[in-house]
C-alpha cells in the first residue's frame, strides 16, 4: 500500500512561485497515475492536475493551465507541482492523490489514496 506525504506549501506573495512535493512510500509508485487537488475553505475539493504512470502524459485544470506544471520522478517515488504566477485565488490546501486508472481522472472519487495536504497561501 502506497502512503503519500506532501510538502512545500507556505506563504507567498502574488506573482511568486512554490514547488510542492509528494513523496510516496512503498514499491508500487510507478503503477499509479497521480493527481493534485486543492480545497479552499467552504469549497469543494477541486481538480488541479494529472500525470500518467510514466510521466509522459499530463492534464491541467483551465484555472492553472500555463502557470502550474506537474511532473514525477519514479526513481524517487515523488510527484511535484511547480506553481508560478500565483494568485490569491490559488490559496487552498493542496492534496496529492494516486489512482489505479491509467487515463486522465479529474474526479476525487476516482482516486483511492490521498496525502494529508499542505497549505498554500497567496497574499495580495
Amino acid at each position: 500500500q502506497v502512503q503519500l506525504v506532501e510538502s512545500g506549501g507556505g506563504l507567498v506573495q502574488a506573482g511568486g512561485s512554490l514547488r510542492l512535493s509528494c513523496a510516496a512510500s512503498g514499491r508500487t509508485f510507478s503503477s499509479y497515475a497521480m493527481g493534485w487537488f486543492r480545497q479552499a475553505p467552504g469549497k469543494e475539493r477541486e481538480y488541479v492536475a494529472f500525470i500518467n504512470r510514466s510521466g509522459g502524459g499530463t492534464d491541467y485544470a483551465d484555472s492553472v493551465k500555463g502557470r502550474f506544471t506537474i511532473s514525477r520522478d519514479n526513481a524517487k517515488s515523488t510527484v511535484y507541482l511547480q506553481m508560478s504566477s500565483l494568485k490569491p485565488e490559488d490559496t487552498a490546501v493542496y492534496y496529492c492523490a494516486a489512482t489505479a486508472f491509467p487515463t486522465i481522472q479529474t474526479l476525487p472519487g476516482r482516486y483511492n489514496l490521498w496525502g494529508q495536504g499542505t497549505q498554500v497561501t497567496v497574499s495580495s
